[in-house]
């Protein structure tokens, strides 16, 4: 499976203002980020955890 090209990308940019409206997109990125934001963070209090309880044990 390769990688997505330019062309690709154009073609599900398009596909997704159709669906969603031009107004919409900024809010669905707005919601992706703070996901992806959320999840980052999570994963670095479970490594913080995982660390300290090495230390302990």
């Amino acid at each position: 499976m390769g990688s997505l090209g330019t062309t690709e990308l154009m073609i599900i940019l398009a596909v997704a203002v159709l669906m969603f409206g031009g107004s919409k997109i900024p809010e669905l990125a707005k919601g992706l980020g703070e996901g992806i934001r959320n999840f980052k963070t999570a994963l670095k209090d479970d490594e913080k955890k995982a660390a300290e309880e090495k230390k302990q044990g």
